[in-house]
């Protein structure tokens, strides 16, 4: 079956000329073309995702790019704006598609990308798309700086009660592995998708950590306090 899809002008395809042709043919074309979906989030290489997909545009991508088996993009949108860098997403399944034609879809991040150009509507689509570079990582973590962040994890995880994400952290662990566990603001999340080196990321997430750390446990600290109020105290009084 064909899906229809139009090549914009400036590929300079035949310009005079509205030309139809189906979705694989335009992506093998189009080497360096991706549909984008920009969400207020950050999704890192290996997430597993599920979205609930209810926009008329999104329907429309959802459906041109599993029929194709084609990724599409997720840049994160920030500050009134779509970002520059964003992540490859391959759609796992389509679990359920209602009535109304919404959809519960499985995904999963893949490569990471820079948008070169941006397009907010394709001829005849109702949905974004652009022109994308792949950008690769460097692999050059830090073991001593990993130990540091390991222990810092640990100790937040035991202040907030959650010791047992603590245990299922593994040893091999990336910062991508964690990045939505630790706290971290939309902006700072971007942050590490920005960095192409580990090591770059393991020392944004340290700094946070020895940050935030005082500040948890202040609040765990207050919060006991409130508990404590109108029970009756058990002090011991002070020997003078």
């Amino acid at each position: 079956m064909s899906y229809l899809l139009y090549v914009p002008d400036y590929l300079n395809l035949l310009p005079d000329l509205v030309k139809t042709i189906t979705v694989n043919t335009v992506f093998s074309i189009m080497a360096d073309f991706l549909p984008l979906f920009p969400l207020s989030i950050v999704v890192y290489p290996g997430e597993k995702l599920n979205l609930h997909i209810f926009e008329p545009r999104y329907k429309e991508l959802v459906q041109d790019c599993f029929r194709a088996g084609k990724p599409f993009g997720i840049p994160a949108f920030l500050k009134k704006g779509v970002s520059e860098i964003g992540t490859e997403v391959i759609i796992s399944s389509i679990d359920k598609t209602y009535d109304s034609g919404e959809m519960d879809i499985r995904c999963k991040g893949g490569n990471l990308f820079r948008i070169m150009n941006f397009y907010r509507q394709l001829p005849t689509k109702l949905y974004a798309g652009g022109e994308v570079e792949p950008l690769t990582d460097i692999d050059d973590e830090n073991p001593t700086t990993k130990a540091l962040i390991k222990e810092k994890i640990q100790h937040l995880y035991e202040i907030l009660g959650l010791a047992t994400l603590y245990l299922n952290l593994p040893d091999n662990f990336k910062i991508y592995d964690i990045a939505h566990q630790l706290g971290l603001s939309l902006e700072q999340e971007y942050l590490l998708l920005q960095r192409r080196r580990e090591s770059e990321r393991q020392t944004i997430v340290l700094a946070h950590l020895i940050a935030i750390l005082p500040v948890v446990e202040e609040t765990e600290r207050l919060k006991d306090q409130v508990k404590l109020n109108g029970h009756f105290k058990n002090l011991i009084p002070p020997n003078f």
